[in-house]
């Protein structure tokens, strides 16, 4: 941890003493609402203040009563990994009149509750602002009921509100992705999935209805996902004629021999005309025109059930954490505020412009100013839509441009799940764009082997749910092989490569640029996407597979601890994999609740282990019942998996007992989720319209040739941006011998796993989110959002 200085602010300098925060949940459900609860009251009673839960939401507030109770520690445990809020919530009439409002006030006042976290919809958050408009009228009327004494209005003057928008739709504007949204995309997958084995067997088409009353947010994103035929959104409702367009499209996907056929309706779809388009209308519609054997599959709220996704998880807490910091920085002057992610950032945005910018969607909706409501839901959704455009609608032959540029797509380095959706995605665009895809096999080993062919439309279809990798994937690097290489270039007339996958292809780039001093075959555009579950990639806040690999951590540690529910008092060490990097034990312990997680960044000792032994036993003797602990793989040669369970087990002995965990492989496999078919799907789309670019500026006098720097680059997620850096300019950045970058932004979400696991600890606010305004477009030179 860096010393403080002018621009730092630590923990030391910042005291919640004297102050009371009440969190309540409102309006719908959405799974990690519970993980922002735990995040809330364990930040919150870390700075020293006294939090309360307020049970069944605005209700509970009017009430009163055993409905706002004061929350412990322990009260927030084994939460983590639970679905929908345990504190309740309910739809509240009473306080949107005066006298409910004048109620709550009352029920605040009487605990000295100014400061209130919110976690709900935009309703939720409007009523919110609402009340705390009316805060000081409301203790004056107290005052003359004789309520309330006279100095409690001056004691109480000021009610504080931070808002985190908790709804499965994420239709709340301001912010990327809302808390909720990823585990709903889970539950559709996860049905997408199971539907198409069965859909194959009988040549089946599906109508798949998926919630969105007014958003289409979950409808376009998990179309894009699992690759469906056509999406019906209320913000970009189908031109006139779409009926046979769509009958058109399914008959010649079924002709090119594919024996499915998905289409996924929003609940709020319509036309042109604001007239709804059911799934029903749909399904009928097919059967009519086509004579398919159709079905029809209604969602419905299984979207908001099961236990909250490792993203959902990490979301929830960093913006619970970061709510707590906005209540204690907050003056009578501060506005309103919710906490929002932009691209990997926090940031806060006052909450009315958040509000009214989602209302502006719906009135632009309801005017039929469908463009307009697009744009105004923000360029995440504007992309989601454009490259579902891109990817789902082949061009008739005839209409597409002709570059005659061949392109070569790779994959180097271990398997990651979300692979094959980037390779899907880049022989799509380059189709589109008019080059000729040529899909190489195993990497280089396969490319000095001439295992290289060209990639079709076709080919590639249903490739967006499949782990591993279908073209096949290899560690070797080109260098011992370049000149075979060139040869196989030079023969396949091959004028641009994509290289998707870890550390190796990183290296296997720079080594090829270095080639370009003896070989012209490689003075050629080069880009390359990061797709590692390890995430050790230089250059980028993630990596595609990072997604899935945590995801299977997180699900193994519930099912773990679920173990030794009838147990008592166990600790349990499991081994993530990683390399030196430990992002996945770091990261992953955040979203499972693990009491620590030895990583090779953070350098410790016996006396560290000592020290986390005996805060364990400190934990076990009240009422924690279980314990986690996650290692790195190679975080220390002597300090080994077994090693740590041995010294738990003996040290622990007489109050807990230990079982170890090694996830090995696991981690690895496995359908990809949702994230990472998104973020592979789009970076990939991106990564071709580059490569076209420079195609473009680099063909001169009948040939391509490139040698710059620029055009042999990376293209990573850096805070709120995705930016292509050139490979050579990233090479100051790394650590080659541990195969890590030398700076890692998620190491400053360790001292936020520590403070939830009780630990004393310093947290580094620097970086914490600012007040900011929403802005109606982004500046495309900062969108990040495509990683959503």
């Amino acid at each position: 941890m860096a010393q403080p200085d002018s621009k730092k602010i630590f923990f030391e300098n910042l005291s919640g003493a004297g102050k009371a925060i009440a969190v309540l949940t409102s309006g719908g459900d959405a799974q990690g609402m519970n993980a922002a609860v735990r995040a809330v009251v364990r930040m919150g009673l870390y700075v020293g203040a006294k939090v309360y839960f307020i049970h069944e939401g605005y209700q509970g507030m009017v009430d009163g009563g055993e409905n706002i109770r004061e929350a412990t520690w322990e009260s927030v445990s084994s939460m983590l990994q639970v679905g929908g809020t345990v504190i309740g919530s309910a739809r509240c009439k009473e306080f949107r009149s005066h006298e409910g409002r004048l109620k709550a006030a009352h029920n605040l006042v009487q605990r000295g509750i100014t400061n209130l976290c919110v976690i709900g919809g935009d309703g939720s958050l409007t009523g919110a602002n609402l009340f705390r408009e009316e805060w000081s009228g409301l203790l004056g009327e107290l005052v003359e009921q004789g309520a309330i004494e006279e100095d409690s209005v001056q004691k109480y003057s000021a009610l504080h509100i931070v808002g985190m928008v908790g709804s499965i739709d994420n239709d709340f504007c301001g912010t990327d992705m809302t808390i909720g949204t990823d585990s709903a995309l889970h539950r559709i997958i996860e049905v997408v999935d199971a539907i198409m084995t069965t859909a194959q067997s009988h040549q089946r088409t599906f109508v798949l209805e998926v919630m969105g009353r007014h958003c289409g947010y979950l409808a376009l994103v998990s179309a894009l996902a699992c690759g469906a035929d056509w999406v019906l959104i209320p913000e970009m409702p189908p031109e006139d004629g779409w009926e046979e367009k769509m009958c058109q499209k399914l008959s010649a996907t079924r002709s090119r021999g594919t024996r499915l056929n998905i289409i996924i309706v929003a609940e709020g779809a319509i036309d042109r005309h604001g007239k709804p388009i059911t799934s029903s209308f749909v399904k009928d519609l097919v059967v009519k025109c086509l004579g398919f054997d159709t079905r029809v599959t209604i969602l419905g709220h299984v979207q908001r059930g099961g236990t909250p996704s490792a993203f959902d998880r990490i979301l929830a807490s960093r913006m619970g954490v970061e709510a707590v910091l906005a209540l204690l920085e907050t003056t009578a002057n501060t506005p309103a505020c919710v906490v929002s992610l932009c691209g990997n950032q926090s940031v806060r945005l006052p909450l009315m412009e958040c509000v009214q910018m989602t209302q502006e969607v719906q009135k632009a909706m309801d005017q039929k100013r469908f463009e307009e409501a697009v744009k105004l839901r923000g360029r995440s959704f504007e992309n989601n839509l454009r490259t579902y455009k891109l990817l789902a609608h082949r061009k008739p032959e005839s209409e597409l441009p002709t570059s005659n540029f061949n392109v070569a797509v790779l994959n180097v380095g271990a398997p990651a799940a979300g692979m094959n959706a980037a390779v899907r995605s880049a022989v799509r665009v380059g189709i589109s764009e008019g080059h000729k895809m040529f899909a190489v096999s195993d990497g280089f080993e396969g490319f000095y082997k001439g295992q290289i062919k060209e990639i079709k439309w076709a080919d590639v279809g249903g490739w967006t749910g499949q782990g591993g990798s279908l073209l096949g994937t290899k560690r070797t690097l080109p260098a011992k092989h370049v000149d075979k290489i060139a040869e196989q270039m030079r023969m396949h007339n091959i004028n641009a490569l994509l290289v998707i996958g870890g550390f190796e292809a990183f290296e296997s780039l720079l080594q090829l640029f270095d080639a370009r001093a003896t070989y012209e075959e490689f003075c050629i555009p080069m880009c390359m996407l990061p797709a590692t579950i390890s995430n050790n990639v230089p250059g980028t806040d993630l990596s595609i597979g990072a997604d899935t690999a945590l995801n299977a951590i997180v699900e193994t540690c519930d099912r773990i601890k679920q173990s030794a529910s009838g147990t008592k008092r166990r600790v349990f060490i499991i081994e993530t994999m990683g390399g030196y990097c430990g992002y996945l034990a770091s990261v992953g312990g955040l979203a499972a609740g693990a009491d620590a997680a030895y990583i090779y960044e953070e350098s410790f000792d016996i006396r560290d282990l000592q020290a986390n032994v005996e805060h364990l036993t400190e934990k076990m003797k009240t009422s924690i019942q279980r314990g986690l602990v996650l290692r790195n793989e190679n975080c220390n040669d002597n300090y080994t998996t077994d090693f740590i369970y041995q010294l738990y087990s003996e040290e622990g002995r007489g109050v807990f007992d230990c079982r170890k965990n090694v996830l090995g492989h696991m981690q690895q496999g496995g359908a990809p989720s949702p994230f990472d078919r998104n973020f592979g799907t789009k970076i990939s789309a991106k990564a071709m319209q580059w490569i076209t670019k420079k195609l473009s500026e680099t063909f001169r006098q009948g040939r391509v040739f490139a040698n710059s720097e620029d055009t042999c680059c990376l293209l990573g997620m850096r805070r709120r941006a995705l930016v292509f850096q050139p490979v050579v300019q990233l090479k100051g950045e790394t650590d080659f011998v541990h195969r890590i970058p030398q700076e890692q932004w998620w190491l400053k979400l360790r001292p936020l796993m520590k403070i939830l696991a009780k630990y004393k600890t310093s947290y580094d606010v620097s970086d914490s989110g600012q007040l900011e305004h929403v802005l109606r477009t982004r500046p495309k030179e900062s969108d990040a959002s495509v990683a959503m």
